[in-house]
């Protein structure tokens, strides 16, 4: 079975952080960093080269693949502000609704400024979902 390349690891977030080129995503993702900071009380960690993981679970699928992984987490990516949603959305629909504008993955919200979306409803989502998998996994 393949290894995750997306590791735990000891780099140092704020470093990163101040490496992302575009000023705008580099100063949303300083809110973001504060804002998740705030709702988890754990400090960032860097998981892999590009993402930036608050707490932890462990998982173990049904079919004997197992490992670890963030509660809640960001990366600044060229493209947009990626916010990790580990609950996923389908809980969440009410909360989107009222977002602002942005798209989805499986447990990807994809932001290109923060600008753009009602930072209120952001921290209730986040908030909402590292409530649900804390229970789900503690």
């Amino acid at each position: 079975m393949a290894e995750l390349k997306t590791k735990l690891n000891e780099e140092n977030v704020e470093n990163f952080i101040n490496s992302v080129k575009d000023e705008q995503r580099r100063r949303d993702s300083f809110k973001v960093l504060h804002l998740m900071k705030g709702i988890t009380d754990t400090e960032p960690k860097m998981w892999g080269s590009s993402i930036i993981g608050f707490d932890h679970y462990h998982y173990k699928y049904n079919s004997g693949r197992e490992g670890d992984w963030f509660i809640t987490g960001f990366s600044p990516r060229k493209q947009a502000l990626t916010l990790y949603i580990m609950a996923g959305f389908s809980k969440y629909e009410e909360l989107l609704q009222k977002l602002g504008k942005y798209k989805t993955g499986k447990s990807c919200l994809y932001i290109k400024r923060l600008e753009d979306i009602d930072l209120n409803v952001l921290k209730e989502l986040i908030n909402s979902s590292v409530r649900y998998m804390r229970k789900k996994y503690y």
